[in-house]
């Protein structure tokens, strides 16, 4: 596993190549979501690559995974807006990535969108499984549940395979997004500067969001496609990976062609 000095922290990241590599392709950057890291994606950046003909770049952001952990100052309602203007620009000029496509799970799909439209970096476009753009009572019911899993199961040992350090990442996690300060947080103000196409996918079942989510996306963002997905809870790529796949190729391929 590679290392990234972004901003005075330590980002692990790998680059995958295509099977099928389409030539002139930009990269696929994926940001995953709040408990997520390169490793809890399995194989799925380099499914999509093969199937869209596009390099797949994969890091685990600050403080997750094998990344510099976090520190002990606790996260502000703006920690998302950091990662999406500060960390992801640094991380897409390092590795001189130009006009990459964004694929941003939950939390992920929030930093695309804040980066989408709250920067002048060109973009192909932007994948979006379960975004939040507000705060629902469901997300953080979701939360609440998850806390009392996680500290009556093993729930800890099982993450624990994945982060160096997983009692900071979960506590960090339900921290903010449980702390009253982060109730009003809302990005809905980025929505209507999004100049490339997204792509907006969400499950029927989502334990942490309602379809309320990407369809305030879809009144907002000029060029939408709305992926509705029945039998699917918060992780798409997990529940529907054929479907994603499908979905995401086709658009993909929709954009690389107009651009040729």
């Amino acid at each position: 596993m590679k290392t990234l000095r972004i901003l005075d922290t330590e980002l692990e990241f790998v680059r995958l190549v295509s099977a099928h590599p389409r030539p002139g392709a930009p990269a696929v950057v994926f940001l995953h979501e709040g408990l997520g890291s390169i490793s809890m994606w399995r194989d799925f950046p380099q499914r999509v690559a093969d199937a869209t003909g596009c390099e797949a770049v994969v890091f685990s952001r600050y403080g997750y995974g094998r990344s510099t952990q976090l520190g002990t100052q606790a996260r502000t309602p703006r920690y998302m807006h950091d990662e999406a203007l500060k960390t992801l620009p640094a991380v897409l000029d390092a590795l001189e990535l130009e006009r990459p496509f964004l694929f941003g799970h939950s939390d992920g799909g929030s930093i695309a969108l804040i980066n989408a439209g709250g920067t002048t970096r060109p973009l192909s476009g932007i994948v979006l499984m379960a975004p939040h753009v507000l705060v629902e009572e469901l997300t953080l019911a979701g939360i609440r549940r998850a806390v009392e899993v996680y500290d009556s199961t093993d729930l800890p040992a099982r993450l624990g395979r994945y982060h160096q350090n997983v009692e900071s990442v979960f506590r960090a996690w339900q921290g903010i997004w449980l702390n009253p300060a982060f109730r009003d947080w809302n990005i809905e103000e980025y929505l209507p500067t999004i100049a490339c196409p997204v792509m907006a996918i969400q499950g029927e079942d989502d334990e942490y969001g309602t379809m309320d989510q990407i369809d305030r996306i879809a009144r907002q963002v000029r060029d939408v496609d709305l992926v509705k997905l029945a039998d699917c809870r918060h992780s798409p790529h997990k529940d529907q990976p054929e479907a994603v796949i499908e979905a995401v190729s086709g658009f993909v391929a929709r954009i690389l062609d107009t651009q040729d």
